[in-house]
């Protein structure tokens, strides 16, 4: 693919702290924002095509850092560094991203959203319950495994969720799925759980071929920009 974006490096000053971040524009200047939340690999080339690919639909599309300069290929250390989080950092992260952006000039529109994935997709679901700035959350096959993580789900009143189920995730993530989505609804929220028929864990990564699907990839992303495009409904 030919990207016609632009990308830069910055900082943010989380509670005088200078988190690495990086930063998509598509290649109008200016556009509606999105904030993408890492797999629990780093913030590591397959991130950073989906912030690019996110310029070119016309979003200003920007990423985190959450393991500040830490990546790997190794699931061991990937599992450790995810469980390792601290959430109430996280949280930071994510309600201090939003404001960042949206107090951007070319950011348009009323809300910025934010889409993540594995790891990313639990803290994108989270997102919408630390920052007002967030009016909805995209997650695909999210994981949530951290004891502490209990969003206020009173706080998506007016926001929604959709959720990129993998069949293969059924058994462990799926009554968590369920009762998030459950919660969501009844707190005021709209939350919409699409379901992949034969679909595995991770498959909309393009850079990992033993999971790669790629019929589910472009329907989960044709969905995930028309959500965002009209979020917060």
């Amino acid at each position: 693919m030919v990207h016609t974006w632009s990308m830069d490096r910055i900082s943010i000053d989380i509670r005088g702290e200078l988190v690495p971040a990086l930063i998509s524009r598509p290649p109008s200047g200016g556009g509606p924002g999105v904030i993408v939340v890492q797999e629990w690999w780093g913030l590591v080339p397959h991130i950073r095509d989906v912030l690019q690919r996110f310029a070119d639909e016309g979003f200003v599309a920007m990423a985190v850092d959450h393991y500040r300069g830490v990546e790997t290929t190794e699931p061991d250390e990937a599992q450790k560094l995810m469980l390792g989080l601290n959430i109430g950092r996280v949280a930071d992260d994510l309600a201090y991203a939003a404001r960042t952006l949206a107090e951007l000039p070319e950011v348009e529109g009323d809300g910025i959203a934010v889409v993540g994935f594995c790891m990313g997709g639990g803290l994108a679901l989270l997102a919408p319950t630390v920052s007002a700035d967030v009016c909805c959350s995209v997650a695909f096959y999210p994981a949530m495994p951290w004891p502490d993580f209990a969003p206020d789900w009173s706080r998506y009143a007016g926001k929604s969720a959709l959720i990129h189920k993998a069949e293969s995730d059924d058994s462990w993530a799926g009554p968590a799925i369920a009762t998030y989505a459950e919660a969501i609804t009844e707190h005021g929220g709209a939350a919409t759980v699409l379901e992949y028929p034969g679909s595995v864990h991770a498959f909309f990564n393009d850079d990992r071929p033993e999971v790669f699907q790629e019929a589910n990839a472009v329907a989960a992303w044709r969905r995930t920009c028309d959500h965002i495009r009209g979020c917060p409904s």
